[in-house]
């Protein structure tokens, strides 16, 4: 049987006295959209920084491709096929889009190797390049490559943010508020380039916008105060009471006028 890409069980996080992940469980399958959705202060992007190695759990295990993760530094991540975009943009302001990507790469060419100009750190270098060029045409973005960020607009920004995760070529993408600050057409975008991206390799959004979760994900997990409330697909999620009343914050009013349990 397939190893799921992403294997998370009895995860629970600590800040001091406060419960931040508390027995956290799931499991992402290869060439899968999986959402995580919650209210502010669910645990969403605990969950993250706790998968790339940012904290270290108080119990629980993480698993990749039928592998320990934790421990793992997260500068090793791109190497593994792991790559995350946070929720603020992190691009370099003095390099171009173009070399913004060359960043994300898991690959670089050896120091020594470039300050003596050798033809294999050319060849590299040539490479990475013609490769950062392919993504981002992918992404509909190639004509900004020359460009420095601080020069786009915040749509086209985030669109390098998630071509710069693409360069690591991954087998893992975690979507950290992907959506957030886009307007309904990047929206729309954005779905259909995630659903793209399923077909090679797995993919986990944090977000906010359920809609869009709902539209993408073959499964959702629901965390609220750091519990898993739900998991299952977008229908059974949709449908749920108790993922009703966490987002409204009081109990859901049944059709008879009474309220769910």
């Amino acid at each position: 049987m397939e190893q799921p890409t992403l294997d998370v069980a009895d995860l629970t996080v600590r800040f001091g006295g406060v419960l931040a992940l508390d027995g956290v469980s799931l499991k992402v399958e290869a060439n899968e959209i999986h959402g995580i959705i919650g209210p502010n202060g669910a645990g969403k992007t605990t969950l993250f920084n706790a998968v790339c190695g940012f904290l270290r759990p108080a119990r629980g295990t993480i698993r990749y491709r039928g592998k320990a993760l934790l421990g793992t530094a997260p500068h090793q991540l791109a190497r593994l096929g792991i790559a995350r975009t946070l929720q603020s943009l992190g691009l370099w302001p003095g390099l171009t889009v173009l070399e913004n990507l060359l960043v994300g790469s898991r690959v670089r060419p050896n120091f020594f190797a470039s300050l003596l100009a050798m033809p294999r750190a050319d060849r590299l270098e040539w490479r990475l390049r013609e490769q950062a060029t392919q993504v981002l045409d992918e992404l509909g973005i190639v004509s900004v490559a020359d460009a420095h960020p601080a020069a786009l607009p915040y749509g086209l920004q985030k669109r390098v943010i998630l071509a710069r995760a693409l360069m690591a070529e991954p087998e893992l993408l975690l979507l950290d508020e992907p959506a957030s600050g886009l307007s309904a057409g990047e929206i729309d975008r954005l779905a259909e380039l995630v659903g793209r991206l399923r077909r090679r390799m797995s993919v986990v959004v944090v977000e906010h916008h359920v809609d869009l979760v709902m539209a993408i994900s073959q499964r959702i997990h629901v965390l609220n105060f750091g519990h898993v409330i739900a998991s299952g697909t977008p229908p059974e999620i949709r449908g749920n009471r108790e993922v009703s009343t966490a987002y409204l914050g009081e109990d859901v009013k049944t059709a008879e006028g009474g309220t769910g349990a």
